[in-house]
């Protein structure tokens, strides 16, 4: 166990961590995706529901 925590420990040092504006600029590409993807779901619920409710209404 101790043998593959070192070997984590070395390959994380080997890792290219991205900068300040760079993390900045991704942080701000997931946070819109995640809000598009959000807001297009909640559109298609609605429609769905929407088209349920006309065609088989209460």
């Amino acid at each position: 166990m101790f043998k593959f925590l070192k070997n984590v420990s070395r390959e994380m040092q080997k890792v290219s961590w991205p900068k300040g504006q760079e993390l900045v600029r991704y942080t701000i590409t997931v946070l819109t995706t995640v809000a598009f993807v959000s807001v297009f779901f909640a559109v298609v619920d609605l429609g769905i529901s929407w088209g349920l409710e006309f065609f088989f209404p209460e």
